[in-house]
């Protein structure tokens, strides 16, 4: 891991090959506000993911928000990707407060991949609008494209990237997304749930030897045996999934809202004890790699 850096913390500039990834909303079924949510915050899930300095976002909750302010700039003319795990509302709910969006001229590509296919155009356009929306996506100043997909199908770009998905077991389904690049490899697996046989050999292999893993840690042990279908998993289970696939870390991912810092600082600590380099992830905390490591 070239660099580990905690929110606002001064940034040099990343080696061209690096693969980078910011954690913009960290948690799982709905943002959390507060005094004890503060180290870790409150976002519902964003995560930027640049290969150099090729963007793409994966899933739009509300840290997308912020997100969209610190790319800034008024710029007209930007193309954006953003890939969904899913439709649900805590992955999705952020897309018409991103500031890019408000930019005419920009173009923002939307990706779906858990519904056989079909773009998610018809479902987004039932959630934004009224009652429960004052306006569409198509009534914002940027032009959204929606693009379909199926889960386990890899993902072309007109430059040059490729990104590999892998279907999750959750209710209506979900991707998995691989991102490789500078001989380095980050996999987003959220949300998904453990089920008897785990791991899967499917996600096993998706997630081989992976830099790092973001997963699915929204439920304590306990806490799963009265959660079981609902889709979520557990930093055990995780690990387990790590220990199979010779992931190198894991970053702990889709929080539940209920569980505040004191909480969280305990599991961090944990995680990081269990498999080295490992963290709970928390709003703005950035992490690169790069082929140039062993130099550096």
């Amino acid at each position: 891991m070239s660099a580990l850096m905690h929110p606002l913390a001064v940034q040099q500039p990343l080696p061209a090959d690096a693969l980078s990834v910011r954690f913009w909303g960290v948690r799982g079924s709905l943002p959390v506000s507060g005094p004890q949510y503060v180290a870790f915050g409150g976002n519902s899930c964003c995560v930027e993911i640049r290969c150099g300095e090729r963007l793409f976002i994966v899933d739009a909750g509300t840290g997308i928000r912020p997100l969209g302010e610190y790319l800034g700039a008024e710029r007209s003319g930007c193309e954006i990707d953003i890939l969904l795990s899913h439709l649900h509302l805590d992955h999705v709910i952020g897309l018409p407060f991103f500031r890019p969006a408000l930019v005419r001229g920009n173009t923002i590509r939307v990706h779906v991949g858990n519904l056989g296919g079909a773009d998610g155009s018809a479902a987004l356009g039932r959630l934004f609008s009224p009652p429960l929306f004052p306006l569409g996506l198509d009534g914002l100043p940027a032009r959204f494209e929606h693009v379909g997909f199926r889960a386990g199908d890899r993902l072309a770009f007109v430059d040059g990237p490729s990104v590999a998905t892998c279907p999750l077991l959750h209710p209506d389904g979900a991707s998995a997304y691989r991102f490789e690049f500078g001989g380095r490899r980050v996999c987003y697996v959220s949300d998904v749930e453990h089920s008897l046989g785990w791991p899967p050999e499917d996600l096993t292999d998706f997630v081989s030897n992976a830099d790092l893993m973001i997963f699915d840690a929204m439920y304590a042990a306990d806490e799963y045996t009265r959660c079981k279908g609902w889709g979520h998993s557990t930093c055990e289970a995780g690990l387990a999934l790590c220990a199979a696939g010779k992931v190198k870390a894991m970053a702990a991912f889709h929080l539940h809202p209920c569980h505040d810092d004191t909480r969280l600082e305990a599991y961090d600590a944990r995680l990081r004890a269990a498999l080295p380099g490992s963290f709970v992830a928390r709003d703005g905390l950035a992490v690169s790699f790069s082929a140039l490591d062993h130099f550096t």
